[in-house]
């Protein structure tokens, strides 16, 4: 049995990675895959304390978590395309896609 220690580690480097691509990157497809990747974190801690306490908790948890993600870039890739037709960019700080005005 591999020790809950080492998922938690991967875990926590996962999230780090993610957090400095969401504050550093300024193209919008790389902060939602930033984004997706904390959220993976996220669901190895869910799954490592599930089978650590012995119950199915931690998978349902991840279960609703997948599903919650696949909406959220369903929804931030269609933003995107309309943003993309609009400005002719994905960056962030130059078509100031952050206003969300029409």
């Amino acid at each position: 049995m591999i020790p809950i220690e080492y998922f938690l580690v991967l875990a926590a480097i996962l999230f780090a990675i993610g957090a400095y691509g969401v504050i550093t990157k300024s193209n919008a497809i790389i902060v939602l895959m930033c984004i997706e990747l904390m959220l993976n974190a996220a669901n190895i801690n869910f799954i490592a304390f599930g089978a650590f306490n012995g119950d199915i908790i931690g998978e349902a948890f991840v279960v609703m978590t997948i599903s919650v993600a696949a909406a959220e870039v369903a929804v931030g890739i269609a933003i995107l395309l309309n943003a993309y037709k609009n400005k002719k960019t994905t960056e962030l700080d130059d078509a100031e896609l952050r206003t969300l005005r029409w």
